[in-house]
Order: C-alpha cells, then structure tokens, then sequence
C-alpha cells in the first residue's frame, strides 16, 4: 500500500466561523474534503472543486436520501454505519482509508460526506488524519475542527478516537521493525531445504539422450 507524502501541520490562523458554512465541505489537506450530503448532490459545486471520489458515509435509516448521485462522473465508496454511540468505528476504518489514499495518490480529489457533516463522517476524516500525520487524538480533532467548526463526533466516537491512537501507533512500530534474526534464519534455512529437494530431484530424474552424451564425454575426459 503507498502512502501520500505527510502534509505539514502549521498553526491555523482564525478564521471567523459563519452558521452557513456547515452547508459547505472544508478542504482538510489537499485532495481531501469534509462536509455534508448536501455538497455531493450540486455538481456544478463538485466539478468546481476538482472532485474524482466520493466517500458516502450514511446511517442504514437514511440510504433512501443519501446515496450516490452522480455514479457515472465520480468513484463511490458507500459504508452503511449506524451513527450511534455503540457503532464499532475502527473496524470498519480500513476500506474507507484505502479508498481516500488511492483517490489522493492518483492526483485526485475525494469529498468525505455523511448526511449533516458533524459527527459520523468528520470521525473517519479525523482517524485518517491521526494516523496519515502521526498524531494524538487531540491533535487530530482540533486540526480537522479548525477546518469545519461544526464538527461534533458523538461520545462513543470521540472514545474510539482516542482508542485509536494506541492503535496505529503499535501498527507503525511493528512495520518500522527490522526482520527478526530468528525469522532471517528461518528463511535461509527453508532456501537450503528447497535447493536439497532441487538436487535430490535431478538425481532421481530418467536419464534422456542429452544425459547419455554427458556421460560419455565424462568417460573420455576420464580415459584421458
């Protein structure tokens, strides 16, 4: 799996915060939007912004409203979640996390949406956020909070938030480890054992006539 490059994460400036803006996405990085269903159904407006991919984050009792709109101008991912405080979050978090790297690495531009842009879908952006640029929970809520003000993950969310971050981090230690010596050894070993079995079968194989000459140059060589 490529990763895109880890943007930088200066100090936000502030930046005066209007009630209507929660009808309108927010760019978190470059190629990544965050806002509601409303966004995802004016093309004019998704054209506009560049987007290629749409991640459709919806509660199962909404899918008869939100839904993909556009499936022959844009890519689709659509994960049914259940915006409640029992919604188990992190297991469901790799596809949509493939999906907004594979849009991003390819020069793309993916808009992350649930129905209203406060709590389920600004989830998923944060925990991608965490992981992408290595930092706490906290770190990671505010950055995206001080992107789209509106946002306000529920509390069992804002607990696998901050369950997460253990998470990716032991993840990232375990893939930054160099290869045990043991398992090196192991390696090494099954080589020999496949290069043995290589040899005992060409010791056992039917002799053809190419085998018969070889034979008898080594007879020569020998009389000689």
């Amino acid at each position: 799996m490529s990763y895109i490059a880890q943007q930088d994460m200066p100090a936000l400036p502030g930046k005066e915060w209007r009630y209507e803006m929660r009808r309108e996405c927010q760019e978190i990085i470059p190629g990544l939007l965050l806002g509601p269903f409303q966004v995802s159904k004016d093309l004019d407006t998704l054209l506009a912004l560049g987007v290629t991919h749409i991640l459709c984050i919806r509660d199962p009792k909404e899918a008869f409203l939100v839904k993909a709109r556009f499936k022959d101008r844009f890519q689709y991912m659509v994960l049914d979640v259940m915006d409640n405080d029992d919604q188990n979050l992190i297991s469901l978090f790799s596809e949509p996390k493939q999906f907004i790297y594979d849009a991003i690495n390819g020069g793309g531009t993916v808009l992350v949406h649930c129905n209203g842009g406060i709590s389920l879908s600004p989830t998923f952006v944060i925990l991608f956020i965490m992981q992408h640029n290595s930092m706490s929970y906290t770190e990671a809520l505010h950055y995206v909070q001080n992107k789209r003000y509106c946002i306000s993950p529920n509390t069992g969310f804002m607990a696998q938030l901050k369950e997460y971050e253990p998470i990716y981090r032991a993840q990232k230690a375990i893939l930054a480890m160099p290869q045990r010596p043991d398992r090196m050894i192991s390696n090494r070993r099954k080589r020999d054992e496949d290069e043995d079995d290589e040899l005992e079968w060409n010791s056992r194989r039917p002799h053809g006539p190419m085998d018969q000459h070889e034979e008898e140059d080594q007879a020569m060589d020998i009389a000689t």
